[in-house]
């Protein structure tokens, strides 16, 4: 009898267990859904599709970087409500509201060519944006800690990288079929099809009760003031790469009509790469594996501005898509694991930074850009600001367990 006892609970145990892991991939799945939802798709349709609309609307460079800028600004403020909410409930249905927009606003953006509507309708993506990079991460974070899970958000940050090959697949394919507004309209309903799982499997969120043996020691001041100086470092560098990377590469005449193309490949080395900087880190430590990060992302600026072989030009793209989602995932990590009793709320502080770079740093691009003709100064100022990070991440002087 006693042995009977003991196998049936032996086979509820592994029961529950696989029910358990079952449920994991279901929510990690669900944060992956809504990153290509509200980081792909919302926010990042808006690169390939920008020369298109230059071409073919009235459309200026200088208010494309305008529009960029209304974007972070909406993403800012997004990261600022995140930050001022305590309560997991309202962070989840707010989670919710926000994929709704993502989609309603990518399709919307191709009803209109009126600059004002548009500038709300990318104001109004970027607030959405917080869904994936912020909310989820907070939700998948928060439920695998309260599950006993390893708290990495490396596979997570896959949907930002799907999410561009996506929209560079899309917008490559159709770039002879459709006008610019189709396309856009396109990807909204796309995007209807990834609101479905983001929606119904993640969970409703558990309260994570964290034992003092488990206690994590929190950052210093003086560790916090420098990741927020380097984060708004790798913001400038990231924003001016994300709005006009595809017009620069388009501008090599072997690119030139290819500029979908270019953000597929950016999407391909986004993919899978904020899983690699997770191994890149546990192998050489997390503040050296930042700065390998913003070392490769300055290679991939400068290589633009030495030639314009189209080969040097897609290894520039495939090295800017291959660090920028490892530097924002090892960083939102970093943060979260710091503050696990609200993760969320910890990422949009840092993410502040982030998002004051990337309101700043698109209409300073975009006016030099109008005034000279070209993107060479805005790519020497982004290098220089990366540099400056790097420094401040040597500063740091501590790894981060």
């Amino acid at each position: 009898m006693d042995l009977f006892k003991l196998g049936h609970l032996i086979v509820n145990q592994i029961e529950h267990s696989k029910e358990l892991r079952n449920q994991r991939n279901k929510v990690i799945f669900a944060g992956i859904c809504s990153m290509i939802l509200t980081v792909g798709i919302a926010r990042f349709a808006y690169t390939p599709l920008l020369p298109l609309m230059l071409e073919e609307t009235a459309l200026t460079k200088l208010f494309g970087g305008w529009l960029a800028t209304f974007n972070y600004i909406g993403y800012l403020a997004g990261a600022l409500l995140a930050a001022s909410l305590k309560e997991l409930s309202v962070k989840f249905y707010l989670y919710r509201l926000y994929l709704l927009l993502a989609a309603i606003t990518t399709y919307a953006t191709g009803l209109t060519d009126n600059q004002l509507a548009w500038t709300i309708l990318r104001f109004i993506s970027g607030v959405s944006s917080t869904a994936g990079l912020l909310l989820a991460s907070g939700l998948v974070i928060n439920w695998l800690r309260a599950n006993s899970f390893k708290p990495q958000l490396g596979v997570h940050f896959i949907g930002m990288g799907v999410g561009i090959v996506f929209t560079g697949l899309i917008t490559a394919l159709l770039a002879d079929k459709l006008l610019w507004d189709a396309q856009w309209q396109y990807l909204g309903l796309f995007g209807c099809i990834f609101l479905i799982p983001a929606w119904f499997w993640m969970p409703y969120p558990e309260k994570f009760v964290q034992n003092s043996s488990s206690a994590v020691e929190q950052p210093s001041s003086r560790f916090m003031k420098l990741f927020i100086a380097t984060y708004f470092c790798a913001g400038v560098g990231y924003v001016i790469s994300a709005t006009f990377i595809v017009d620069i590469l388009e501008k090599t005449p072997q690119l030139t009509g290819k500029g979908g193309w270019v953000w597929v490949i950016v999407g391909i080395s986004a993919a899978p790469s904020a899983i690699l900087w997770d191994k890149i880190a546990n192998r050489i430590g997390q503040i050296q594996a930042l700065q390998l990060a913003y070392l490769i992302e300055i290679i991939s600026f400068v290589l633009p501005l030495t030639t314009e072989n189209s080969t040097f030009s897609f290894i520039a793209s495939i090295f800017w898509g291959a660090t920028f989602g490892g530097i924002v995932s090892l960083t939102l990590a970093i943060v979260g694991r710091a503050f696990p009793a609200n993760p969320a709320k910890a990422m949009a502080k840092l993410t502040i930074s982030f998002g004051v770079a990337q309101i700043v740093a698109p209409i300073f691009a975009g006016y030099i850009a109008d005034a000279t003709g070209t993107y060479l100064w805005a790519l020497i100022i982004a290098t220089l600001v990366m540099l400056a990070g790097m420094i401040f991440l040597h500063k740091i002087g501590y790894e981060v367990k």
